[in-house]
């Protein structure tokens, strides 16, 4: 979550400088973010699908576990950089 949150106040960074690729791409990393959390939470190996293609089954505390926590830490910090006034501008 530390990472998060340092990702987070460099997005702040960039949009202060009017820096909207620098921003873009901090916002980019908070949704990474989210997404590997959840893949791993998912899936603690990160593999989704067997060798045969079939769909491997979801780790039984993959809403509860660490992973799942960085997930949720993630999502509402990306949500935010997302629906920031700045961002939603034409520069």
């Amino acid at each position: 979550q530390e990472s998060c949150e340092a990702i987070y106040l460099k997005f702040f960074e960039y949009i202060n400088r009017d820096d909207f690729v620098g921003a873009d791409m901090a916002k980019k990393f908070l949704h990474m973010g989210f997404t590997r959390s959840r893949r791993y939470a998912n899936h603690r190996s990160g593999r989704k699908y067997a060798i045969d293609g079939s769909v491997l089954p979801q780790e039984l505390d993959a809403m509860t576990c660490e992973k799942a926590k960085s997930a949720k830490v993630f999502y509402k910090k990306w949500k935010l950089a997302r629906e920031n006034e700045k961002t939603n501008i034409v520069w």
